[in-house]
Parts: C-alpha cells; structure tokens; sequence
C-alpha cells in the first residue's frame, strides 16, 4: 500500500460514497479519517441519497452489477443496515402506451432477473390488470395496458436514515466529521515533487488548511469543482422527486406495496409512516446545468434553485397515479424538487486514483441515479483499491475527456432512460440558473 493505517486520510462528502468509505476504511483499521461535509448535518441536503427511499434491485442488463447488487442485498440485511431496509419487491411494468426501448429494456431485467438462480425464484409473471391486482390489491386504478413482472427479491431502502446511522457507527468508530462552515472544501492543495504534484491536503472556506496523505473526493453532482482534470466525463444531472402527504389511515393502507414501476411513466414507493410522505419521481432524460464558458454541468450552488419540477413532470407524476392510485392524482405534490447526482455517459462508477496526482487524491463518481443500492458495500472497493494501489476493474478506472466526441444528449444512450437531458435553464421560465 501507498500509505499506512496510521496515515491521515480526508474524505471530502457525507454522502453515500463518502460515508460507505468512512465505515469501511475504519472496520479496515485505518485510524486517522475525517470526512468533510459542506453542510450542518448528515444527511446532508445536498446528498442525493438524502432521501425517504432508494430503489434496491438486482437485476441488471449487466451481469457483472446484478452480481454486485445481490452481495449488496445481503449486506443490507445485517445489523447496522437491517432497519433501513425493506423487502416489499419491485413491480417493473409497462403501460399499454409505452414506447419500444421501454419494452425491451422491461424485457432485458426480466431476462436478467429469470437468467439467475438466486432471483428467479423471487420472479412473478404479471401479463395483465389482474395479476397486477393479485400481486398487490392496493393498486385499484385501471392500469391501463400494463405488464411486467413482480420480483419479490428486491425493496428499497431508506436512504437518509442509512445515511445517519452510518455517519453515528462511523464517528462511534474514531472517524472525526467537520461540518458546516468548517467542513465546505474550497480546493485541494497540491505541493510540486519531481514526479509532477501531489495533495498535501485540502483548504476549507474557513482559510484553514487540513494535511493529508490522501485526499478521497467523495463529493456527487459538485466533483468537477474540485476535480476539473474529470472534464465533461461526469457532469451533473438531476431527475425531479415529488411527494403526497396521506392521512394516518391512507399511509396504513399502502403498508407494504411494492415499488411500483411503470418504465415509460416513472415510479413510487409506499408511504413513510414517520411522515406520510408517499415519494414519486417520473422517468426521463433528466436535467444539466452547463457552464456555457466550460460546457460541463454543475450542480446549482443552492438548495433554492432546485426546489421545484418541471410541469411536464408533474404531469407525468399525476399520470402515474391515475394508473395506480387515482384517489391520489388530484392531490397536491410536496416537498417538489430536483435530485442532483453525478452521472457518466455509460453508468458505470468511477473509482479510482486522479492521474498525475502521485496517487494522492481518489475520486468516488458516477453513481448515475443507480449507486445507492451498493451502499453497504461501496466502501469494501475503496479499500481495495487503496490495498492494490491501482484500480483493476476496467469499468471504474478513471475516464479520459474525448473532447472529439461530445454528446448533446448526456447519457441519452443508456438503455434504461427514457427520454433526453434538457438543460436547467430552458424548464425555469425567466430565471437564470447560477453556476
């Protein structure tokens, strides 16, 4: 290994990424991390997993994830992540009006989902409205069209309050967390050596400066801000998340549905019975937010600027529910905004070593509204990484720019999105977004 265990190691981000490494950095025995979070608590708000629920399923058009995310399962049922995880299955339909990429993706998961021994056992066959009706009784709308499959394997999980029990099992461990003024990370500090330059630490917005033998940017949708040399290969992107608030009573009806699915339409989860919050997000193409001078998206700088969805997205949401819970469609949405998350144009992870930095800072991206799941377990790759002193799995090696190569529609060719990006500015009327 490049460093011992007794070396002091930054993480920059309390989210996902930043936390799973945290836990299993320490439970590694590494004895001097700390981690940097901008905001005053964890989860933090800018954290796209700070959020009542994450879908967790394991089937993948790639093996090499479904492999992964059943490993990922399986964690999920231990005790420190047990509570926040919840095996209720994954309804994944089509409407009668879906397009044909939306078909044959459904058709891919479900090949992938009967293609493994530990799934298919868990996969159930719905060809029309009434096996829907027989798989789950609370879904009363008229369905029209729909089909799919019920595959009782997957759930989801509670990601904000995985999220704090992690950041407590982490600090209860040694791992020291800077938050608020004193954790926002202006740069990191590089230092020349004959070998090019390497990080000597970061420097906060407090004008302090923190050494470290290895900087780990662990920091979502805001990664280019402190990584530039990542160029356009991630850019940050956001999908709109909205909610319905239910009576006592309506959130004890839906206990227990599964995550219902409609890959043309978008998705909900039963309601949270702390808040009776019943959470909805459309499919699409998803939203940038390009720097017209750079051409890479950041995430906007405020909370404020995202705390909203589109009409076109609401519309979609309502549709949604007048398929499945149509006493709800006419409800108010709340707690309306935009999920910013680091996206790669081929969904695939980056976890690796920022070239020609002498191995002294890692970068943990691309999450790519799919890197939730891998929570319990995320950490365990950093590790390894960290052990073997280069990233042996091809797919998270670092992506180099292709500036010949430009996509208009950001991850447009990723097989499971529907839809194209649009930029943030064109579905905000008279506002400018704020790089």
């Amino acid at each position: 290994m490049g460093i011992s265990k007794r070396d002091p190691i930054i993480i920059v981000g309390g989210g996902a990424f930043g936390l799973s490494t945290a836990l299993h950095l320490t439970r590694s025995g590494f004895t001097d991390i700390s981690v940097f979070e901008r905001d005053d608590h964890i989860p933090p708000r800018y954290s796209a997993a700070n959020d009542l629920n994450k879908i967790v399923r394991a089937e993948y058009e790639d093996p090499f994830y479904t492999d992964l995310t059943i490993k990922a399962i399986a964690a999920w049922k231990t005790p420190l992540f047990a509570p926040h995880f919840h095996q209720t299955g994954f309804l994944h339909c089509v409407s009668g009006e879906a397009p044909q990429k939306a078909i044959d993706t459904l058709n891919r998961f479900r090949a992938s989902a009967d293609g493994n021994e530990q799934i298919k056992p868990h996969v159930v066959p719905l060809k029309d409205q009434n096996d829907i009706r027989q798989a789950c009784w609370q879904l009363n709308g008229p369905l029209p069209g729909w089909t799919g499959y019920l595959n009782r394997f997957d759930g989801y999980a509670h990601s904000g309050n995985a999220l704090a029990g992690v950041h407590r099992a982490a600090q209860a461990a040694g791992v020291r967390f800077y938050l608020g003024m004193h954790g926002a990370v202006d740069e990191i500090v590089y230092v020349s050596t004959l070998q090019g330059k390497k990080s000597s630490g970061i420097r906060t917005k407090d004008g302090k400066f923190h050494p470290s033998s290895l900087v780990i940017v662990a920091a979502g949708g805001a990664v280019g801000r402190l990584v530039p040399e990542i160029g356009k290969k991630v850019v940050a992107k956001s999908w709109s998340v909205a909610h319905v608030h239910l009576t006592d009573e309506e959130t004890s009806a839906l206990r227990g549905i599964p995550v219902t699915y409609a890959r043309d339409l978008g998705f909900l989860f039963e309601p949270d019975p702390r808040t009776n919050l019943l959470k909805i997000c459309p499919m699409g193409g998803g939203y940038v937010n390009t720097d017209p001078e750079t051409g890479v998206s950041h995430a906007p700088a405020t909370l404020e600027e995202s705390a909203f969805v589109p009409e076109h997205d609401e519309a979609q949401m309502r549709k949604l529910l007048a398929h499945t819970l149509p006493a709800l469609a006419g409800r108010p949405l709340v707690k309306k905004s935009l999920c910013w998350f680091a996206d790669t144009d081929d969904s695939d992870f980056i976890i690796d070593y920022v070239p020609e930095t002498s191995s002294s800072v890692v970068i943990l991206s691309g999450d790519s509204g799919h890197g939730f799941k891998m929570f319990p377990i995320f950490g365990s790759w950093v590790f390894g990484l960290i052990q073997a002193g280069r990233q042996s799995e091809a797919r998270w090696r670092w992506k180099y720019s292709n500036s010949d190569k430009e996509k208009e529609n950001w991850g447009g060719d990723v097989s499971w999105r529907i839809g194209e990006s649009k930029e943030l500015s064109e579905i905000r009327p008279g506002v400018s977004a704020k790089l």
